[in-house]
């Protein structure tokens, strides 16, 4: 995604998340990436001391891995915050 288009999407997010949820509140993260337990650990670090939960689940063959992860914040600039730094993790595909 081009920078333009990423600001362009994010300020969307912004305002669907102001319009839809009541903050501060629980965000679920949905993530997948190929399965590298060093990719997996990069992620988990993002959300290191934020009382996150993380589950995680190979794909049939192990190709890949799905990360769902449940976490409180206090407004959309924090879960878009978050993805940014996610979407920096090679790889990674943001659901």
């Amino acid at each position: 995604m081009g920078k333009e288009n990423a600001e362009e999407f994010y300020g969307r997010l912004r305002e669907e998340l102001q319009k839809s949820t009541t903050w501060p509140s629980n965000y679920l993260y949905k993530f997948i990436i190929p399965t590298d337990p060093e990719r997996i650990e990069q992620i988990g670090s993002i959300f290191n001391n934020t009382g996150a939960v993380i589950e995680s689940k190979k794909s049939r063959n192990g190709k890949y891995t799905s990360l769902s992860i449940m976490v409180h914040l206090e407004n959309p600039d924090q879960v878009i915050e978050k993805y940014r730094e996610v979407g920096k993790v090679k790889g990674v595909i943001s659901l």
